[in-house]
């Protein structure tokens, strides 16, 4: 008999972007690891192989409460059925959640039952996207490179779904009902390591500082240490994957960008939802693009303008690359979630027929829903794109779009060349 493979690593992200950050981390670090876009089946495990670590692709981040715990607890069976030994709920780098939709709290509440480690770890920052964690309370670069309290970033305390209002992640968090989180701050592990000791005691979560790389070392070693006694929940961006990594004495190895004369044959389609100024001035510098803009108020109630879209886009497509590009709202924006799930029809509908060579989706909601439109059941890492959006292999029970090779970019990353350089390259 074959004994059963027991993934030391399991992630499920709160939106489809962060989800392939953490895999490029596990990748790059050796790891044998895969995203899945809905809870796998025995099939697509067998044909997935022997895995290190198995991540799934969610949508908590645009979540009810209610449905969080639905679906958290039930995907949590999943894992802990795995063996997986560290179950990672990743969350965005910047924490952007909120009571009421993307309750980290509420993920917590479903995930921790079923992993008895006394301690839940929640790491807060991810250095390399330039997140940093500080006394508790969490700092993120904005689009020039200036780092700002993440209640007054310029683009996260101004959301349109989450704002963040909140720097003290304790104090965030309490909100969401994860209430009683204790700190370790960047001071314990200033020689390079952190004991037990340093936990405080009696605390039912644990937030740790990270403000440089060397940090994510120093937790690492300490997460390996705790894991020998039972599974355990952690909480954070990639960062936590990074953490762990090291603790396992994995270095990361990043392989050289593909070459892109072995890029599928065809044009790159991009499909632009995000209404970052990031992205925004990404798409003001993109040339060789025919531009298509999307007004969300038509998509949502006009099905003659959908038809029109698709049309426009496989014409242009059989002449070279395509950017499909929401226009900003003149007022309040639309309901996202809806917005969201109408362009990825529509990029259903898009793919139906057109054969690309690569795309490229920004925005975490929007990424979400467009992938998920599609019939692929995962995501293999590829190779490097620009940092927290790597280049991806879709798989797919479809031929067609079977080794798609996929970039999901957050609203937040890359630099202002990136539709002209990264995306094509």
């Amino acid at each position: 008999m074959t004994a059963k493979r027991m993934p030391l690593y399991g992630w499920y992200g709160d939106d489809f972007t962060g989800s392939t950050d953490t895999l490029a981390t596990l990748a790059e670090r050796g790891f044998r690891a895969l995203l899945f876009l809905r809870q796998p089946s025995e099939a697509q495990l067998a044909a997935a192989g022997p895995l290190d670590a198995i991540g799934i692709a969610g949508a908590s981040r645009a979540m009810a409460p209610e449905a969080i715990r639905a679906e958290l607890t039930e995907i949590g069976r999943f894992f802990a059925g795995q063996g997986v030994k560290l179950m990672h709920y990743k969350c965005c780098s910047t924490f952007d959640s909120a009571p009421d939709i993307g309750s980290i709290g509420a993920a917590v509440a479903a995930l921790k039952p079923l992993f008895p480690n006394p301690l839940v770890a929640i790491l807060g920052g991810q250095p390399n996207l330039g997140r940093f964690c500080l006394f508790g309370n969490l700092f993120a670069a904005g689009g020039d490179g200036t780092v700002h309290r993440i209640d007054r970033h310029p683009t996260m305390s101004r959301h349109p779904v989450t704002p963040m209002a909140e720097a003290d992640l304790r104090r965030h968090l309490a909100a969401q009902g994860l209430t009683d989180i204790g700190l370790v701050d960047y001071r314990a592990y200033a020689d390079g390591s952190i004991t037990q000791a340093a936990l405080p005691s009696g605390k039912p979560a644990v937030l740790f500082d990270v403000s440089t790389e060397a940090d994510l070392s120093a937790i690492g070693g300490l997460l390996a240490t705790a894991l020998e006694n039972a599974p355990m929940l952690a909480v954070g961006a990639s960062s936590v994957a990074r953490a762990f990594a090291t603790g396992h004495g994995k270095a990361a190895v990043v392989p050289p960008a593909p070459d892109a004369t072995h890029r599928g044959t065809g044009p790159v389609l991009a499909l632009v939802g995000s209404l970052s100024p990031v992205t925004r001035a990404q798409v003001e510098a993109a040339r060789g693009y025919a531009m298509l803009p999307v007004e969300a108020g038509r998509l949502l109630a006009d099905e003659s303008y959908a038809a029109a879209l698709r049309s426009a886009a496989l014409s242009q497509l059989a002449q070279g690359d395509v950017m499909l590009v929401t226009e900003q709202p003149a007022g309040a924006p639309a309901a996202a979630g809806a917005v969201a799930e109408a362009t990825g029809a529509l990029l259903a509908a898009i793919i139906a027929e057109a054969r690309l060579g690569r795309l490229v989706v920004a925005g975490g909601d929007t990424s979400t829903m467009a992938i998920r439109s599609l019939p692929l059941w995962g995501l293999s890492y590829r190779g490097p794109c620009v940092p927290g959006a790597p280049l991806c292999r879709a798989h797919s029970g479809d031929a067609r779009l079977d080794g798609l090779e996929i970039v999901l970019k957050g609203g937040q990353m890359g630099p202002p060349g990136f539709f002209n350089n990264e995306a094509r390259a």
